[in-house]
């Protein structure tokens, strides 16, 4: 029976689009349970958003945290967190041990993918039927080879989109006419194309310049940083951002490791859960003066650490939301940054809006002007959209786009689209941990391990995580971030495939270690 049922495995064409972290995890346990899958990747190598980063991007999560189960890191790496250089390296050991990469097509642009099915919009269950293979339908994915300028067209049983959030089309605040980036007489570039530089060229486009970095997230902190070591005062970076967030010198508060205060089980108890009951209900009510407490610690360590009242720079939201929005970033040698803060190298301006003009930007506000010679916005990406634009159907495109925040099962499959999942497009404090189990979750899905509920369950399942999120999360709820949330995210996953949830031996285990990826094999 089980030769039988791998036969039929073998048959199912499953078409990945994106060859990033999350892609590789999909390919490597779709072949782990006997599915066909074409990796279907734009650029020339392996890596998604790390393939192309700033010269001095390192992790921000500790290595621990952020690996492969069944494949840790070498011993080589002794650094907590690795260079984009060394986690390059980590993934495409992982790609060749797996023997991954002959089912990869680079050099591979989706142009768009079509269902040829039935329509969804009275179905009951997911598929019509609820199963992940139903008798009709099938996925028609047009595909261009930008090395030979051919297009072909692949007919696949089921599709997971892999595209990634932080990548490809650039976010650019919109401006009013005329007080754009086309007002500015010098370059104004996104974070992507300096990152796309190469080493080198970019350090000689911003020698000797005056720049303005726009956002300051941990994409513009290191542009920031970079400009900095190589211009000093002389030519100032200028950092115009609106709003202030956490920044941590390191993965700890007062000694504590940060994964016993917010990734352990005991932690989890003290919040508000999607779908927790009255009793779970109960407990987080009565622990969250101690979930506050917690907060309160880890902000007193950070203002004592780093001088953020001195530079007006202590955020107005707390940490613990923060941690559950995903916008915390890592500040590894803070000396260095406020030392560049102090002698002028690195200049700060928070603003809520800004203007173009030929010579730089203009603040409102107050009625300044910061003159440049190049501007860098480090504003993120529209991932949504360039999700959104893979859909040939206008239809699928509006469920993608129909609220704020995408509605996925269990962050993976929209109750609407068949025979489709994405994976990696929703945020945690290990993106790596979470894509695994969700690669895991989705092919235990197609080999028939469980089944999903009714649509309307499952509707009802993420109206109930939506509102979870904007409690939780506020404005940054469309980020679908489970951070802080982990664990009892993957508990749903692991009683969906049938595992025990309680990965760890004992009861005082259970409740206060860190969990982390290993816990998962």
């Amino acid at each position: 029976m089980g030769i039988a049922l791998s036969e039929i495995m073998e048959k199912k064409q499953v078409a990945v689009v994106g060859a990033g972290i999350s892609g590789l995890l999909a390919c490597k346990y779709c072949l782990s349970k006997g599915f066909n899958p074409i990796v279907f990747e734009l650029e020339s190598d392996i890596g998604g958003v790390w393939n192309k980063t700033i010269k001095t991007t390192r992790l921000q999560t500790p290595k621990l945290v952020f690996q492969f189960s069944d494949f840790p890191w070498p011993l080589s790496v002794t650094d907590d967190f690795p260079t984009q250089q060394e986690l390059l390296d980590y993934i495409r050991s992982y790609a060749t041990n797996f023997d991954l990469i002959p089912h990869i097509k680079f050099n591979s642009r989706v142009k768009g993918i079509r269902y040829d099915g039935p329509s969804s919009e009275t179905w009951s269950l997911w598929n019509g039927t609820g199963e992940p293979f139903p008798p009709e339908g099938k996925w028609i994915v047009t595909e261009d080879d930008t090395q030979t300028a051919t297009t072909q067209v692949y007919t696949v049983d089921f599709v997971i989109l892999c595209l990634g959030r932080f990548k490809d089309v650039p976010n650019i605040p919109d401006f009013p006419a005329g007080k754009g980036p086309e007002a500015f007489q010098g370059p104004a570039i996104h974070s992507m194309d300096y990152a796309a530089m190469d080493n080198d060229t970019a350090e000689e486009f911003v020698k000797e310049k005056r720049v303005v970095v726009v956002g300051f997230g941990k994409t513009g902190l290191d542009i920031a940083r970079e400009c900095s070591s190589i211009n000093g005062p002389e030519h100032p970076c200028t950092i115009v951002y609106r709003r202030d967030h956490w920044k941590l010198p390191e993965w700890s508060a007062w000694g504590i490791p940060l994964p016993l205060l917010y990734l352990n089980r005991f932690s989890q108890l003290m919040v508000h859960k999607p779908g927790e009951g009255f009793l779970l209900s109960m407990v987080a009510t009565l622990l969250s003066p101690l979930g506050w407490g917690i907060s309160k610690l880890v902000e007193s360590y950070l203002k004592k650490k780093t001088p953020l009242a001195k530079f007006d720079m202590v955020p107005q939201q707390s940490f613990s939301k923060e941690a559950r929005s995903c916008v915390i970033c890592h500040m590894p040698n803070p000396e260095e940054f406020f030392d560049a803060v102090e002698k002028g190298s690195i200049k700060l301006k928070k603003t809520p809006s800004f203007s173009f003009y030929e010579k730089g930007i203009s603040i409102e506000e107050d009625n300044t002007r910061i003159e440049a010679d190049i501007i860098i916005f480090a504003t993120g990406f529209k991932g949504v959209e360039k999700l959104k634009d893979i859909f040939e159907s206008s239809t699928y495109r509006d469920l993608i786009t129909g609220s704020p925040r995408i509605p996925l099962y269990r962050e993976c499959i929209h109750p609407r689209i068949p025979q489709l999942a994405i994976i990696g497009f929703s945020e945690s404090f290990s993106n790596i941990h979470t894509s695994e189990m969700r690669s895991k979750w989705v092919v235990a899905l197609l080999e028939g391990a469980f089944k999903l509920p009714s649509v309307d369950e499952m509707q009802k399942d993420i109206g109930r995580w939506d509102e979870y999120m904007k409690q939780t999360a506020g404005e940054y709820h469309n980020r679908s971030s489970i951070g802080a949330l982990e664990i009892w995210y993957n508990d749903q996953l692991c009683k969906d495939m049938g595992m025990n949830p309680m990965r760890k031996n004992g009861l005082l285990a259970n409740l206060f270690e860190p969990f982390g990826p290993m816990d998962y094999v």
